[in-house]
């Protein structure tokens, strides 16, 4: 490494207009070229007003009180023009709707280049170089609109590599990417660190953000830096309550505090004998005149159903789901909803029985403050006003927005928008909920507060009648611990083919299969997969200390063992 930083920040501190409390507090730390800062901390802590600092769109997109300094090789970022900071920081956005601009894959990646006006030999020596290293070939003259959410994150990311910054900024470039996706994500990182350039890291998905050996750590709450430093331990000052963790730095930390583990609500087994809500019935799909995406599905979603879908980017997982609330018809076969053909209910009709939450909350939000966003859906079904005033109460607890009801949704955070499309749709009290990517954009906390309410509300324990009310839940995910913690049964979809439907410990066990769908076990389901035997049940990592001896958790098995 250079000893001259390449970034850095000194004394930041940022107020936004818009808002009473400072977003961020003396905030300092340099960063060396090949250096890689992961950094952390629950929604809300400031870790997007940091990024939007060192790129250039505070004070110019975003305007406040801003006080110390951002230098990029030495230059004041406040001083550089947009078009300088963008040659020497490259960000990708949490959302990569955000961020793709051209109608087709190849234009997408050109872009940026065009603008810089290099000579065309060189635009497409540096395109071919990027889309080998991210293995993007076979997208390369796709329609951008066509790809998946998790297609589109690579497509933005390979956008921002072919410019070649000096400093990478990564902000949740996980969300959208199945585990093996992830993954390789993760090891390209790695290597363009070990290259030279500097990166920082915002992500919520610590563990795997760990196997990029980032050199430090930067954790945040409140605005303020509470730690920074190596991450070959687990530091005291993460609360493990706010930030999702490995599971054994969790089962470690709840031991030595010696606090009795809390009671968890385990979801009840899925019943193959309850009443069918929605059948699938030799589905199959293609759209337009292209190549069929979906084949021959045969599945019944019935009440009480908790159901994971997992699988690879572009495997039919949305495809799949959309056929289910009426979005799109099959091209052949049926899906039937309470025993009715979709093709013969609208989709305004089949949205009283099914809540679809898309993955990109862009897709969905329009109106002009939160509370009308999520009153529109109860109005429209005339829901009579003290009901839609108590809905949307009650939503907007669940997602943790209380507070927040004067805001414009567009205006709020990517995490925040997820959780508005929620409230929204949560608000509607439709018998059947369809989330596409829930925990994207989400701390620890605020997704496991939501998923409780989904997933584990029961009448008569003071919890959420309005939650209550729904007889099945289904969420598309790449997040495998929130399936393990959650599902009471399995879809794993790949190449369009239902390839396994079961109970989490029969899906979850085949490591094989999982791997083929491009699914990576995780420390958690590991965990309960070696204490099944003595649980009966997957548990989150808080429950499962109970059920380590001291013996044991001093010996060589996973708990020490770390990652």
């Amino acid at each position: 490494m250079s000893d001259q930083p390449v970034l850095q920040v000194i004394n930041l501190s940022f107020r936004y207009h818009s808002r009473p409390d400072i977003a961020i507090e003396q905030i300092s730390f340099d960063l060396q070229p090949g250096e890689m800062l992961l950094v952390a901390g629950a929604s809300g802590c400031g870790k997007t007003t940091l990024a939007r600092c060192i790129n250039g769109l505070i004070p110019r997109s975003y305007h406040g009180d801003r006080s110390g300094s951002v230098l990029v090789k030495g230059r004041e970022v406040s001083q550089m023009s947009l078009v300088e900071v963008a040659q020497q920081v490259g960000t990708l956005l949490q959302d990569p709707e955000r961020q793709i601009v051209s109608s087709y894959v190849v234009g997408e990646i050109a872009f940026g280049l065009e603008n810089l006006g290099l000579p065309r030999e060189e635009i497409y020596r540096r395109m071919d170089e990027v889309f080998d290293r991210l293995n993007l070939n076979h997208l390369r003259e796709r329609e951008t609109f066509t790809l998946s959410g998790g297609e589109k994150q690579k497509v933005a990311l390979a956008g921002v590599l072919v410019m070649r910054p000096a400093v990478l900024l990564l902000d949740e470039p996980l969300a959208s990417l199945d585990p093996a996706s992830a993954h390789e994500a993760i090891q390209i990182f790695r290597s363009l660190a070990d290259e030279g350039t500097a990166i920082i890291l915002i992500e919520h998905r610590v563990e795997d953000a760990l196997q990029a050996r980032p050199d430090r750590l930067l954790y945040m709450e409140n605005g303020r830096m509470c730690y920074l430093g190596a991450v070959d331990t687990f530091p005291k000052e993460l609360n493990y309550h706010a930030v999702k963790l490995p599971a054994p730095w969790v089962v470690q930390r709840v031991m030595q505090e010696k606090k009795p583990s809390l009671m968890t609500v385990l979801p009840q087994p899925a019943n193959p004998q309850a009443e069918k809500l929605v059948s699938f019935k030799n589905v199959s799909f293609a759209y337009g005149d292209g190549p069929e995406v979906l084949h021959n599905i045969n599945l019944d979603i019935r009440q009480g159903d908790l159901i994971a879908v997992l699988g690879p980017n572009g495997a039919g997982k949305s495809t799949l789901v959309k056929h289910a609330i009426g979005l799109l018809k099959p091209t052949r076969g049926e899906v039937l909803i309470k025993g009715v053909d979709s093709r013969e209910q609208s989709v305004a009709q089949i949205a009283r029985s099914i809540g679809y939450v898309f993955q990109s909350p862009t897709h969905m939000l329009f109106a002009p403050t939160v509370r009308e966003e999520v009153a529109f859906g109860p109005e429209n079904l005339k829901f009579d006003k003290q009901d839609i005033q108590r809905n949307v109460t009650e939503s907007l607890s669940v997602v943790n927005l209380v507070g927040m009801e004067g805001y414009p949704p567009l205006g709020l955070s990517f995490g925040q928008q997820k959780r508005t499309t929620i409230a929204a749709v949560l608000a509607m009290r439709s018998e059947i909920m369809v989330l596409d990517e829930p925990t994207a954009g989400q701390d620890y906390a605020n997704y496991t507060r939501f998923m409780d309410m989904l997933c584990r509300a029961q009448d008569g324990e003071g919890r959420s009648l309005l939650t209550a009310n729904f007889k099945a839940t289904l969420f598309i995910t790449h997040d495998l611990d929130l399936a393990v913690t959650y599902a009471n049964r399995i879809l794993l979809i790949s190449e369009g083919r239902l390839v396994a439907d079961g109970s989490p410990e029969s899906v979850l066990r085949d490591f094989t299969l999982l791997e083929s769908c491009r699914v990576r076990p995780t420390s958690l389901l590991r965990m309960n997969l070696e204490l099944l035997p003595k649980t009966g049940h997957f548990l989150p990592a808080e429950a499962l200390a109970p059920y380590f001896s001291d013996a044991y958790s001093k010996s060589n098995h996973s708990i020490s063992a770390g990652l």
